[in-house]
């Protein structure tokens, strides 16, 4: 029997995504954020956009070449029509886009740092880019015309190219300049005053002189998006291929697919966006029109040259080495004797690289198991200390995602080196991508096996952990860490299908515990007792855990979400979602610890995780949710949540519409980040103190 969906109170996954990059966008148009970071913000935006056409847009144009048609069960569109939405969802916001960019170019301008166009150059300044053009750029350019002889080229994914409609007698080719990766993104002028200039602005103003056969109609800049959609577990192994070079041959085919959306930047005509358009296979509804520059990375590069002017960054912030450990007492023995909690970035990661330390270095430790999703792509404390720890003789088990999106290639490298120190490196399962974050210190102790398990809602990554917040979670349970062993031999062993005393684990385990726990607070709103979940997750999508906290508000459970991205469920509607509320931080720092708190008082139920509410991660990936029993931790963790509640300037609620709205109060303006970073700050001082 099919199940019947009712669209009432909800609302399409790439819809919402959308309005909440527009909401990334609110911050960078926000006047009192610093400049430096607007332009962050305002980069972050694009990129933002980047990968969701790469991944996204991707995955339903996959969708909508197929024969069945499909339709989303929160909207009941088909693919094609998500795609048509999305298309006139994106043009709206590119209006935005650029017209902010216009905006924060004119107040850069005041704070002493122009951006140039070649067109508007002095004397002195056209000499030093004629001269830089000619030696420094000119050599290393492979322009090409279009014709029977000279094909249509691959355009690379994301890559710019200067392009020209040329006038050969009569007729009209299309000229292509690749802009050369190995130049730099911005040329700064002579003077004293801090100006730029654009490589494919340089690049595009001497086209006359690269094109000098042609009579040069018009040119432009474009850049093609492509679907970068692949899936390791889609392609074929060919006979006596390890997984290793299967998966750096399934990368090289990402280039290659098809693309989803065409920008251009410039004078560009029918001819030219026709000829492009054929070309790439894409409608008229792909192709974007852009104001601002294509490719805006570059304002981080800026960002050093405004960090001198007084209030253009967020003031600095380091954080915290304190925590619940004594001073002279190591982490190992303290976690042997009371659960630890961490809060990122307000508290540091060395503080369990610390940990791992000790652990390397301590005699009694023989094991140390790890899952390992996102780490970046310099060489880390983290991969030194486990390649220590297996040259040392312990044994050091890795599990590595391979499939972490983007970060496949630094994943391929990390495995391979850890490998080559003496770890035992797996990588998961077909189908199955590894998400959760789980490390595990075993170490004997008079004939008895002891274990320390850390559970953590964010990856392992040293960089991250400064701008995310995430906790950390660390136990000396001997049932959670049987758990945590259980775990690893059944990735070791490639089954999904194992049994936890605690942990909640996707995608046999996860779902199924959530939808127990909902339920459970339901009865007890049916039975007239106290009912509440508050959760903190990044995305809500899944369609039954949508439909379970429904269910659980009209029996009349109290329901509070602080949801950074995706909400698929509309709150506040009569009879279905009155009882559900729900509010998104995006502020200095990215939201990304997920906790899950069911009931209240002594009874409350809480758990940690790095897993989203979303299908992908309740069905398709490897998920773990840890509880948490500790009556203090429970405590510090329920507050903190109410404490995010009340944040009403980087704090927006949900209407019943699926929009956000800014949150109207009585009361002072409350930033819940800068309350944890001053309390943090309060920490340090109190600690320089009592040293001193």
């Amino acid at each position: 029997m099919v199940k019947k969906f009712h669209p009432t109170y909800t609302q399409n996954r790439e819809l919402s995504w959308l309005k909440f990059n527009e909401r990334v966008l609110e911050e960078a148009s926000d006047e009192t954020v610093p400049l430096c970071e607007r332009l962050n913000f305002l980069s972050i935006f694009n990129s933002n956009l980047d990968e969701f056409y790469m991944i996204r847009v991707g995955s339903l144009y996959d969708l909508s070449l197929e024969d069945k048609v499909k339709f989303d069960n929160k909207s009941f569109l088909t693919p094609a029509q998500q795609l048509d939405k999305i298309f006139s969802a994106t043009r709206l916001l590119y209006k935005k886009r650029d017209a902010l960019f216009i905006k924060l170019e004119r107040i850069c301008k005041t704070a002493g740092i122009q951006h140039k166009t070649a067109v508007r150059l002095g004397k002195l300044e056209q000499i030093f880019i004629e001269k830089y053009f000619s030696m420094q750029v000119m050599p290393l350019l492979s322009p090409l015309v279009i014709n029977i002889r000279h094909p249509f080229p691959h355009l690379i994914n994301k890559a710019l190219y200067v392009t020209a409609i040329l006038r050969e007698k009569k007729s009209y080719i299309l000229g292509i300049i690749p802009v050369p990766k190995n130049l730099p993104k911005l040329l700064y002028l002579p003077g004293k005053k801090i100006k730029y200039i654009l490589m494919e602005d340089v690049i595009q103003y001497f086209a006359k002189k690269i094109f000098d056969m042609y009579t040069i109609e018009n040119t432009a800049v474009i850049s093609v998006t492509r679907n970068a959609d692949i899936s390791l577990d889609d392609e074929d192994f060919e006979l006596g291929e390890d997984y290793l070079q299967h998966a750096r041959k399934s990368l090289r085919r990402r280039s290659r697919l098809a693309a989803v959306r065409l920008e251009l930047n410039g004078n560009t005509t029918p001819f030219m966006v026709d000829f492009l358009a054929k070309h790439l296979k894409i409608k008229k509804a792909q192709i974007f029109h852009c104001r601002a520059p294509i490719n805006i990375t570059y304002l981080t590069l800026l960002q050093h040259k405004l960090a001198a002017s007084s209030g253009s960054t967020y003031p600095a912030f380091n954080p915290s080495e304190k925590c619940a450990v004594p001073e002279k007492c190591r982490m190992i023995d303290y976690i042997s004797e009371h659960d630890l909690l961490l809060n990122y970035p307000y508290q540091s990661f060395d503080l369990f690289l610390q940990l791992l330390k000790e652990a390397v270095y301590d005699e009694t430790v023989f094991a140390i198991k790890i899952t390992i999703y996102r780490i970046g792509g310099q060489k880390t404390k983290l991969i030194r200390l486990l390649s220590i720890a297996a040259e040392l003789g312990k044994d050091v088990t890795v599990l590595m995602e391979l499939r972490a999106r983007f970060d496949e290639a630094n994943n391929i490298n990390w495995a391979e080196l850890l490998q080559d120190a003496g770890c035992k490196v797996i990588y998961g399962m077909e189908g199955f991508k590894v998400h959760g974050k789980i490390c595990l210190i075993m170490r004997r102790q008079s004939d008895k096996i002891e274990y320390i398990t850390q559970i953590g809602t964010g990856n392992y990554n040293e960089q991250t952990a400064k701008a995310y917040t995430d906790l950390a979670f660390f136990t000396a349970s001997e049932g959670i860490g049987l758990d945590a062993v259980q775990f690893f031999q059944n990735m070791g062993t490639d089954n999904l299908y194992g049994s936890y005393k605690h942990f909640l684990v996707a995608p046999n385990g996860l779902k199924s515990g959530l939808l127990a726990l909902i339920k459970h607070e339901q009865l007890q709103a049916a039975q007239g007792k106290s009912a509440h979940i508050l959760l903190k997750i990044n995305s809500l999508t899944d369609r039954e855990l949508i439909d379970a906290l429904a269910a659980a508000s009209q029996t009349g459970v109290e329901i509070k979400m602080i949801i950074r991205g995706i909400c698929c469920l509309k709150p506040g509607i009569a009879g279905k979602t009155e009882n559900i509320k729900v509010r998104s931080i995006v502020g200095r720092f990215l939201e990304h610890s997920r906790v899950f708190c069911f009931g209240s008082d002594a009874d409350i139920k809480i758990y940690i995780s790095s897993a989203d509410w979303m299908t992908r991660n309740t069905e398709h990936r490897v998920e773990l949710a840890c509880p948490i029993y500790d009556k203090s931790l429970k405590e510090s963790i329920y507050k903190n949540l109410l404490i995010m509640w009340q944040d009403t300037v980087k704090g927006r609620s949900l209407d019943t519409d699926g929009n956000y709205q800014k949150i109207i109060s009585k009361t002072a303006p409350f930033d819940s980040q800068v309350f944890f970073l001053q309390q943090n700050n309060t920490l340090q001082q109190s600690d320089s103190f009592t040293k001193n």
